[in-house]
Order: structure tokens, then C-alpha cells, then sequence
């Protein structure tokens, strides 16, 4: 049996996502990267194609990644609310729902939208 390195083992979580996860218009899918610097976040309709929102936390203040990406939650949350989006389906990224992932979905339902 072959030994799949961390990135071929978070592309597969991410294809079995995103077979569940599918974004509409009326509840588009809040997709969620991470790397070591940064968090990066959209809201993508997938029945067009298109992405209404994207925030990423490298231009937010905060000492730490955690507080950038609660910075950049209400951001995304401000941003999503101007386009008239109230609801979204979240979107792991394949990443596992701890840490600054957690807190950027927790910091999204606490500034208002709904998943």
C-alpha cells in the first residue's frame, strides 16, 4: 500500500466534501482555504459559475492567524450582506473543523449568516 503525502490526503477529504456541498444562488457555498500565512475565504454560486465574495485575512489586522480570520469573517459577513446573501452552505475545504477553521465559522455565525 502506498503512503499519501498531507496534501493528497486533504484533496481527497476536499472531493468528498464537495460531493455533498453544492452552492445556489439563494444559499451560495462560503468556501474556506488555509495555508501557513493566510486564510481565504469566498462565497461561490456554483449553479452559474461565479463568486459573489472573497475575503482573504492577510490584509486584516491581528496578531495572531486566528484573530485575522475572525477579522475577515466579519468582513465576509459585511461584504455578503450588501449582496443581499443571508444564508450560505459551508465549505471545509478539506481541512479538518478545528482551530482558526472553527473560529472563522464560528465568528461568520456570530456575525450574522446563517449555516
Amino acid at each position: 500500500m502506498q503512503t499519501m503525502n498531507k496534501q493528497e490526503r486533504r484533496a481527497r477529504r476536499h472531493r468528498r466534501v464537495r460531493a455533498k456541498v453544492i452552492g445556489t444562488e439563494g444559499r451560495p457555498r462560503l468556501s474556506v482555504y488555509k495555508s501557513n500565512t493566510r486564510l481565504v475565504a469566498q462565497l461561490i454560486d456554483d449553479a452559474k459559475g461565479i463568486t459573489i465574495v472573497a475575503v482573504s485575512s492577510g490584509s486584516e489586522k491581528g496578531k495572531t492567524p486566528r484573530e485575522r480570520a475572525e477579522a475577515g469573517a466579519a468582513t465576509l459577513v459585511k461584504l455578503a450582506k450588501e449582496k443581499g446573501v443571508k444564508a450560505v452552505v459551508f465549505d471545509r475545504g478539506g481541512f479538518q473543523y478545528q482551530g482558526t477553521i472553527k473560529a472563522f465559522a464560528d465568528a461568520v455565525r456570530a456575525a450574522g449568516l446563517e449555516f
